[in-house]
């Protein structure tokens, strides 16, 4: 998720062939589905006498912003650290990825979310009583609109906050991996502001900017989840066009 800055030719070293950085996409995107769905499904909701929320909506999206930041870190100079179709398109409208590698990257990433959603739900199966099946009738986690949102938001509210939030998202990452820097680290504003946009989002849609993410759950999840997940493919990258267009205006304003 740390797209590589913008350098001159000369200064960057060759980068790690495709299958390499293929394999390091789907990594970052397991590790990111194990810790966001594993939160939401297991450490947000267990309780006990002392605290019958565990950790809430607010360790959920903080396990989400630090998971980015860690796959971003050990996986980002391998393969830019996308973990993410939305921002692997944005990155390509604004010139800064190459379009033939767009549609593997996606593949990579839906593919190792997936195995990363599939391997809780192995977990899950070993828990107590019927943990398996309280997690799956409760969506895993999953995004949707209507009466599969989380507050009961209508579809053109999942639709504009999805594309807005996303749009943002990838601005933030385009502008911290730019040629100008960041005072910060990047992988430390990138998860900072995944943070700050689940805690705004989680009521809407469970928050997803991430068609990986989303497929990964919906698929186990079932019919109706998986019917609402072309929503968080279109609205996602929606968002992500707008910000690859948008730095392409301010670079040659």
């Amino acid at each position: 998720m740390n797209a590589t800055p913008d350098t001159a030719t000369s200064a960057v070293p060759p980068s790690p062939r495709l299958p390499v950085r293929l394999a390091a996409e789907a990594a970052g995107t397991f590790l990111l589905v194990l810790g966001l769905i594993g939160a939401a499904n297991y450490t947000a909701v267990f309780p006990d006498e002392h605290n019958t929320l565990g950790v809430g909506l607010l360790g959920v999206a903080l396990t989400l912003g630090l998971t980015v930041m860690i796959g971003a870190s050990a996986f980002g100079p391998i393969s830019g650290g996308h973990f993410n179709p939305a921002v692997t398109v944005g990155l390509a409208v604004a010139g800064r990825h190459r379009w033939a590698e767009v549609v593997p990257y996606a593949i990579a990433q839906v593919v190792g979310g997936t195995i990363g959603a599939g391997a809780l739900l192995l977990i899950a199966g070993q828990g107590s009583g019927d943990f398996l099946a309280a997690t799956l009738d409760g969506g895993f986690a999953s995004n949707g609109f209507g009466s599969q949102s989380p507050a009961g938001f209508s579809l053109l509210g999942v639709a504009v906050g999805e594309t807005l939030a996303t749009a943002l998202f990838v601005t933030v990452i385009l502008r911290v991996t730019g040629s100008a820097g960041s005072a910060v680290p990047a992988p430390l504003v990138i998860g900072a502001t995944l943070t700050v946009l689940l805690l705004t989002l989680i009521p809407v849609s469970n928050a997803s900017l991430n068609p990986a993410r989303s497929f990964a759950t919906a698929v186990f999840a079932g019919p109706e989840w998986l019917t609402q997940w072309w929503v968080f493919l279109v609205f996602p990258v929606l968002g992500a066009v707008l910000a690859g267009l948008g730095a392409r205006v301010l670079r040659r304003a």
